[in-house]
């Protein structure tokens, strides 16, 4: 009998497994935060409470103002009320929608509903290493009829940190706001500055799914793109998940606090990775910025193989890795991202480790990934790589 291989999680940029933290704050949420926190009685009091202090404390982590805060069902509707909010606060400003090559589908899907109604979008191009071209970005937003321009923090395929500092000085002397989709940063390293709108994901950090951020300062010009509600200082519709919330906000507060010694434990097996794949596999490119990057993430294209397929011999072999674009997979397109960088597309892994990863996962990886991708060489009958 073949025996099973045990399991090595490598998929946190997608969802990261649940902080212990996150799990204790969800069970003593389910006790006390289970009522409506707009009503007036005892029980709805204490939810009330509850909310009120996870706002504070997710503000104070993030470094904004508790009522710039609000909570989302998840991270896709936070982007989507970022950049569909932004553009209809600033309809009067114009009807162009300024954004990287490299963004979250989340994004692009926004985009493609602000076109369909009649808006514009301009996409600004990335180098080979998926950072930004500031030359195209600084140019495209100083054009005229820009209303908002969307930048990813860093990329959530490949690691490339991009320059947000700087595309949004850029923005600032354009009076342009810029939305940064911070979902692969918060938790893991301080998100730059001079941003007018945000967004984040629970999940990416540790929190349970179902819980996004969305931030927006106070002086930018935003509207809820959802029908009229109340809640959430009237910018997102329905009640919040208040026991996943306090969740995510416990998870975020313990990720932010040990983000630095987790980078400078994570960042060498990334470097590990990097350096033994490209060595070890004959006919592969390892992608992204080997420098300005995440310190948990490596991407690497593999010739002569199926993305589909490496996935699943991987799974096979108790892996759980990205294969082709992070957001399509299930529509086996190529990574727009990776088509944007102008880089091999093909047998793409996207590898990306959390707290619980350890130098033996790595290394069995490593150990493994050379004779798999070479049997699936041999069943297409590439041979003599």
């Amino acid at each position: 009998m073949d025996v099973i291989p045990s399991s090595v999680y490598l998929d946190t940029a997608t969802a990261a497994p649940l902080h212990p933290i996150a799990r204790q704050a969800l069970l003593a949420a389910l006790d006390d935060g289970w009522a409506d926190p707009d009503r007036l009685y005892t029980q709805a009091r204490r939810a009330r409470q509850l909310l009120d202090a996870a706002r504070e404390a997710a503000a104070e982590t993030l470094g904004v103002r508790p009522d710039e805060l609000s909570f989302t069902p998840s991270g896709t509707t936070a982007a989507h009320s970022a950049v569909l909010g932004g553009l209809l606060g600033r309809r009067r400003a114009g009807t162009v929608l300024v954004h990287s090559a490299i963004e979250h589908s989340a994004v692009l899907h926004a985009a493609e509903r602000h076109v369909a109604g009649g808006g514009t979008a301009t996409e600004v191009p990335v180098d080979r290493l998926g950072r930004l071209d500031l030359d195209a970005w600084s140019t495209a937003v100083t054009a005229s009829g820009v209303a908002l321009a969307a930048l990813i923090a860093a990329s959530h395929e490949v690691g490339t940190v991009q320059p947000v500092e700087a595309a949004a000085a850029a923005c600032a002397d354009a009076g342009v706001p810029l939305y940064v989709d911070a979902a692969q940063m918060v938790g893991r390293m301080p998100v730059p500055t001079g941003w007018s709108a945000l967004s984040a994901s629970a999940r990416k950090w540790g929190g349970p799914p179902g819980v996004g951020l969305l931030v927006v300062r106070k002086g930018t010009r935003w509207e809820s793109p959802w029908p009229a509600d109340e809640r959430e200082s009237g910018r997102l519709p329905g009640t919040v998940n208040l026991p996943a919330v306090v969740a995510a906000v416990a998870s975020l507060r313990a990720a932010t606090a040990d983000a630095a010694s987790q980078a400078a434990r994570l960042a060498p097996l990334v470097d590990r990775i990097r350096a033994r794949v490209a060595a070890d596999v004959p006919d592969v490119e390892v992608v992204g910025d080997p420098e300005h990057r995440l310190p948990h993430l490596v991407t690497f294209s593999c010739l002569y193989v199926d993305g589909e397929a490496l996935l699943h011999a991987l799974d096979r072999r108790g892996f759980a890795v990205s294969s082709g674009s992070s957001c399509t997979s299930s529509t086996l397109r190529p990574s727009h991202v990776l088509e944007a960088m102008g880089v091999l597309s093909h047998g793409n892994v996207r590898v990306s480790l959390h707290s619980g990863s350890t130098e033996a996962d790595v290394d069995r990886f490593l150990a493994e990934l050379p004779g798999i991708v070479a049997d699936l060489r041999g069943q297409a009958g590439v041979v003599g790589l």
